[in-house]
């Protein structure tokens, strides 16, 4: 258990080094003050590392095994269903799981601290996010440490083995380029998040929008593709099935079974649950459409008023909106709208209910799995979410319809 410790503080080391690149450490009571609250952010990460959960033992530990008796990397070549359990996670993550066998550490932290790695890029994204609107050392410092406290992140990645802090620190990163406009990285970013994780696909409809806004060209979108399939390549070029491994996102696609909701605060918890599902889902669909269209043309319509801090907000309304009215959504889908609607809040105090409504709503369905029983009824995480949907569009459109100061 030595070496997991000492990796911690390296990337308590590697956090100090973050804070002093971007400029907060100027001051020596932020000298101090910031070193222990990163040992002890991953202190609380140290604490949890011992924990199974199923998904570990039933997954990624067999698939870490399939790996070692594959010979390590030369196992990137197996299909999903070459696995003693089938494998549908993309290829980026799994030259992870294969690197893992090569290492004299138990995997359990291995999966782990490559999650909490992540945990701390996320924090920085969310830093650079906020410092786009807020120049004060205390208000980006916030943002810096309540991302790496948010329950469902230290949750996700520390105590479940979860990996969504990957997809999710990319996902931020795509953002913060966009807005400092170098958007080549962005969308070089964002296919990278997707290629980790389908659940990226939740941001990626704010794309049209920065085109609205000329954050970026429509020939730059291209970088998305070839950015996806250089993440993919090594593993094709290893013998993996080049047409299975472009097309798993399909095969997942098919493959979500027929519940419209699995421990999630999404629109479906307020719906009896013996009621038409496959017109149900098709229903859902079709308003998570609706509301996209909708939105985009207010967007449009509004085009010359979509400042950074507008895209701001539609990007963190598309990511709460969207797996809100999609069928099939599972508990750990709205971590992008954890994130984010904390930014927005450090960045608009106003708003601070939100995160927490969102959080509160994303921690039932933990509670959920992880304890296996509902702590409340999940409707009340969906009674929560649809408060802040309405109150992230109030708001949108005040910035969008506001008068401007004369001068």
């Amino acid at each position: 258990m030595t070496v997991p410790y000492l990796c911690l503080v390296v990337l308590a080391a590697l956090g100090y080094l973050i804070l002093w690149k971007e400029g907060l450490l100027r001051r020596k009571s932020a000298l101090f003050l910031s070193a222990a609250l990163l040992l002890a952010v991953m202190a609380l990460r140290g604490a949890l590392l011992e924990h199974e959960t199923l998904d570990y033992q039933t997954f990624l530990h067999a698939w870490v095994e399939d790996f070692r008796q594959a010979g390590g990397f030369p196992g990137l070549r197996m299909d999903v269903w070459d696995f003693s359990v089938a494998c549908n996670y993309n290829v980026p993550y799994l030259y992870f799981l294969a690197a893992f066998t090569y290492l004299p550490v138990r995997d359990l932290y291995l999966i782990k601290l490559l999650s909490c790695l992540f945990d701390l890029l996320l924090a920085w994204g969310v830093l650079r996010l906020v410092s786009r609107f807020r120049k004060g050392d205390f208000a980006r410092l916030l943002s810096f440490f309540l991302s790496l406290l948010l329950p469902t992140v230290l949750l996700n990645g520390a105590y479940w083995g979860q990996c969504d802090s990957i997809y999710g620190a990319l996902s931020v990163w795509s953002l913060v380029f966009a807005l400092e406009d170098r958007p080549i990285r962005s969308v070089l970013a964002a296919a990278l998040s997707f290629a980790f994780k389908l659940q990226a696909v939740f941001l990626l409809p704010v794309y049209l929008v920065f085109l609205f806004a000329r954050k970026v060209k429509w020939w730059q979108l291209l970088f998305f593709p070839l950015g996806y399939l250089a993440a993919v390549a090594p593993a094709v070029a290893l013998g993996r099935p080049w047409k299975e491994t472009l097309l798993l996102y399909f095969s997942q696609a098919g493959s979500v079974g027929s519940g419209l909701n699995y421990n999630s605060s999404s629109v479906y918890a307020l719906l009896p649950a013996d009621g038409n599902q496959v017109e149900l889902a098709r229903l859902g669909v079709l308003a998570a459409f609706c509301f996209l269209l909708v939105l985009y043309v207010l967007c449009y319509v509004r085009r010359k008023r979509l400042n950074d801090r507008a895209l701001l907000e539609i990007a963190v309304l598309i990511c709460v909106a969207v797996p809100y009215l999609l069928p099939h959504m599972h508990d750990r889908y709205f971590f992008l709208a954890d994130v984010l609607t904390l930014a927005l809040a450090v960045v608009s105090p106003w708003l601070f209910p939100v995160p927490i409504a969102v959080s509160f709503a994303s921690l039932l369905g933990y509670h959920a799995y992880l304890k296996m029983q509902y702590l409340l009824p999940m409707r009340y995480g969906a009674l929560a979410l649809a408060g802040v949907i309405v109150v992230l569009l109030l708001d949108l459109v005040i910035v969008l319809f506001r008068k401007q100061k004369a001068g």
